[in-house]
């Protein structure tokens, strides 16, 4: 066989591989009709009807119905959203139902193969191909969530396809695709946020958030004050409001206190006490340092939830 026969077949095989995984995947992705003009897409999370979608495609919580991959459109009840992570949960009720088959998140790596598959319109499933150019660090969302992580890619996201399924050569999911949290960026929540958030809107119905009560700004620290208060930090977050009757307050943390740790941990930015606010800590004494005149102070504050 000759070199171009050889590389011919190659690329045979890679292309019906890569049907085949968007056949499979094509088995658990759905449309969702949740908005006025452009469905969406979603992932048939489970066999019993949990289906994930993003919560940006959802304009109201009532009236959605979801197509499922057999053609049937069923009506569908909304079980939770989290704006902060962009994802909803819906019900349908229906047989025969696949669920879908996630990729281990340990594998999911920068350079490897996806493909973004949707379901928009009524027929096939559509796809976009790609790679993943980057696996980020923890995720500030512009809507005010926390992510671990976030996954980008150079897939096109095309009208309707949020919601909808990155999946890897295999055809398992590597992500859910959202146009949303990365702005002009293709991006998906990781199979590990998206098991995350799933457990959490169905055991509690919603994503518990820490609320400390204060507003804050991130300032740089003296080298000299660091080193004399025995800290390897370089900046904090001075207390520019304290909310009245909220945690900080009944903490005893007062305006212009510098917040430099939160259970444990040091705080440097914004990013850091959000992340350090996660939901098992409402309801749960921590403890918090400030630098106080000078000095290193540790007070206790019951952390609230974010309503």
């Amino acid at each position: 066989m000759s070199q171009s026969e050889s590389d011919k077949g190659l690329l045979i095989g890679l292309s019906n591989d890569l049907a085949n995984a968007v056949a499979r995947a094509g088995e658990y992705v759905v449309r969702v009709n949740g908005r006025r003009r452009q469905p969406a897409s979603g992932i048939l999370w489970s066999q019993d009807g949990v289906v994930v979608t993003a919560d940006h495609v959802l304009e109201t919580d009532e009236g959605i119905t979801v197509m499922l991959p057999d053609g049937k459109t069923v009506p569908a009840q909304l079980a939770g959203r989290d704006p902060g992570t962009d994802l909803a949960i819906l019900r349908v009720q229906a047989s025969g139902m696949s669920g879908a088959d996630m990729a281990d998140p340990a594998e999911v790596k920068v350079g490897n193969l996806v493909l973004a598959v949707g379901r928009p319109g009524e027929g096939d499933p559509m796809a976009s191909i790609g790679i993943i150019s980057a696996i980020t660090g923890p995720w500030r969302t512009w809507r005010g969530g926390m992510l671990e992580k976030l996954i980008l890619t150079d897939v096109t996201l095309y009208p309707g396809f949020s919601g909808g399924a990155l999946v890897d050569a295999s055809g398992r999911v590597a992500g859910l695709n959202t146009s949303l949290l990365a702005r002009g960026i293709s991006a998906a929540l990781p199979v590990d946020t998206l098991q995350r958030v799933v457990q959490a809107i169905l055991t509690q119905g919603k994503v518990k958030r820490g609320y400390l009560g204060v507003s804050t700004q991130a300032v740089p620290l003296p080298a000299a004050l660091s080193q004399g208060l025995g800290l390897s930090q370089k900046s904090g977050l001075l207390v520019i409001s304290v909310e009245p009757g909220g945690p900080a307050e009944k903490g005893g943390l007062m305006l212009g206190d510098l917040l430099v740790g939160l259970g444990g941990r040091p705080v440097e930015d914004t990013d850091d006490l959000q992340t350090l606010l996660g939901g098992d800590r409402v309801g749960q004494a921590t403890p918090v340092r400030v630098i106080r005149g000078g000095q290193v102070q540790d007070l206790n504050v019951t952390i609230g939830e974010r309503r």
